[in-house]
């Protein structure tokens, strides 16, 4: 399921008084911890899209609810915490004491183990303040690395997979470059059939700090997933950059990866469910081909364009007059009237004859991109199908703008939100 519909479910029921059990819920991010940092750091949509769609919900993710990586920083010693292991409501790590959790091994390889082929598989250098976990858990290993030009964190974790989900698809594939930022992508099929995914981006997208992220990701026929990731910085989060770049290159990363000896861990792992399958898109017409539409029609040049895969109510494109790129978004929702609840209601919401509220805001962009300003108008028909369509002086949220304000007007953003064409969806 995408990461989009499990915010949607999960935060639904946290709106309808669902009282967590939050040993539950750090077990259930325990098991897909990993995969869920990999899928919102490979994102294929722009974060306004989906914060929109979620308004007033949005902190039930950030405090916790799926888990994610933690901060890392210095200790006061000279070591630096590089994404320890997580650790109980005692302190102790877990895994540590208590019945064996589901999914893991028998523990045939060891936390030091995996600490040793982690140093065997590395090209040279030092390893400090090492942390793993062996294949009694979930198997993971991370440390500082010191080639002599600079400490850089390094991880790696072991997991298994349907290798023939949408997890493993989401996981291998490159995003849409026009709605996030990244150096460069590279993803590809191997001769044994194993996907590979590299990737040179960053911890923050809108790049607020210089951290660069770049990882590895590989899925074999078998369903070995092998998730490797360095920083140019001896922590993920909190620590000065030390380097111009993370120490391994592309190939050396693909390297580590590919390498057959994590497989005695992998091997101990019980097999990954099969994945449900996935749903085929809705039949009929879809966001993407109704917002190309109707800028055709406003006699606008597209230069880009794209949508949320097989989910049909998110697309966007990129316009271009000659004076500056900009994008365009719209998300067309069902059933929204209770989820916006109070966003509809106040002085600066319009109620048509036909009882549609419309919304019109003019702010500054979210994803730290230089001079970047938002411009929306958010609809609610009386039915409680939503329409809000986006439009942004820049091509890209996260670089800077490349014009004064959008190119399309408010009247024009109004015009689209308000299209009778969205009621064929």
């Amino acid at each position: 399921m995408p990461l989009e519909d499990e915010l949607r479910e999960a935060l639904g029921r946290a709106g309808d008084g669902f009282t967590p059990d939050r040993q539950a819920l750090t077990d259930a991010g325990e098991r897909r911890g990993r995969q869920l940092v990999a899928r919102r750091r490979a994102a294929v949509i722009g974060g306004s899209a989906l914060a929109l769609a979620l308004i007033g919900t949005a902190s039930a993710y950030t405090g916790g609810l799926f888990g994610g990586s933690g901060s890392g920083g210095s200790d006061g010693s000279g070591s630096v915490d590089v994404a320890a292991p997580p650790t109980t409501s005692s302190g102790r790590p877990e895994g540590s004491a208590g019945a064996k959790k589901p999914g893991v091994g028998t523990g045939a390889v060891s936390a030091a183990q995996m600490i040793a082929l982690f140093k065997e598989l590395l090209p040279g250098g030092q390893l400090t303040g090492a942390e793993a976990r062996g294949s009694d858990d979930s198997p993971y290993v991370s440390a500082v690395y010191d080639d002599g030009a600079g400490k850089a964190a390094i991880s790696l974790a072991l997991s298994r997979v349907d290798p023939n989900g949408n997890s493993a698809r989401e996981l291998t594939q490159c995003g849409d470059k026009s709605v996030q930022d990244y150096d460069d992508c590279l993803s590809e099929q191997l001769a044994d059939g194993s996907r590979i995914l590299l990737h040179k981006g960053y911890e923050y997208p809108d790049r607020r700090v210089d951290t660069k992220l770049w990882r590895a990701v590989l899925v074999t026929p078998q369903g070995f997933q092998i998730d490797a990731s360095e920083w140019n910085a001896p922590a993920e989060k909190g620590a000065a950059v030390s380097r111009p770049n993370p120490p391994l290159s592309t190939a050396q990363l693909k390297a580590l990866v590919t390498s057959e000896k994590w497989h005695p861990a992998l091997k101990d792992l019980p097999a990954a469910p099969q994945e449900r399958a996935r749903q085929a898109p809705p039949s009929g017409p879809e966001a993407g081909p109704i917002l190309q539409s109707l800028l055709a029609k406003m006699g606008l040049s597209v230069v880009s364009q794209g949508d949320q895969g097989a989910q049909s109510d998110y697309a966007y494109a990129v316009l271009d007059d000659g004076k500056g790129k900009s994008m365009v978004q719209v998300n067309a929702q069902p059933n929204m009237a209770k989820t916006l609840g109070a966003h509809m209601e106040g002085p600066d919401v319009t109620t048509l004859p036909d009882g549609t509220k419309v919304k019109m805001e003019q702010k500054p962009g979210e994803k730290g991109g230089a001079g970047v300003v938002w411009w929306t108008v958010d609809t609610l028909r009386a039915d409680g199908f939503r329409v809000v369509v986006s439009a942004f002086n820049t091509s890209d949220q996260h670089k800077p703008a490349t014009r004064k304000t959008p190119l399309l007007t408010m009247d024009q953003l109004k015009e689209i939100a308000l299209s009778p064409q969205w009621n064929t969806l």
